[in-house]
């Protein structure tokens, strides 16, 4: 018994671990893709200006 609730455990924690560690790694990516795009709009922008 005790064996298959440390298995249940390892099978369903080792995903989920790894599921949130690549979330937060992917939301950091993503801001700096936001303001890099928010920089290179402002950057075009400046250019259509005589």
């Amino acid at each position: 018994m005790e064996h298959s609730l440390w298995a249940q455990i390892a099978n369903l924690g080792f995903p989920v671990v790894v599921s949130l560690y690549l979330l937060v790694r992917m939301e950091a990516k993503l801001d700096e893709l936001t303001k890099s795009i928010a920089a290179l709009a402002q950057s075009i922008g400046t250019l259509g200006m005589p």
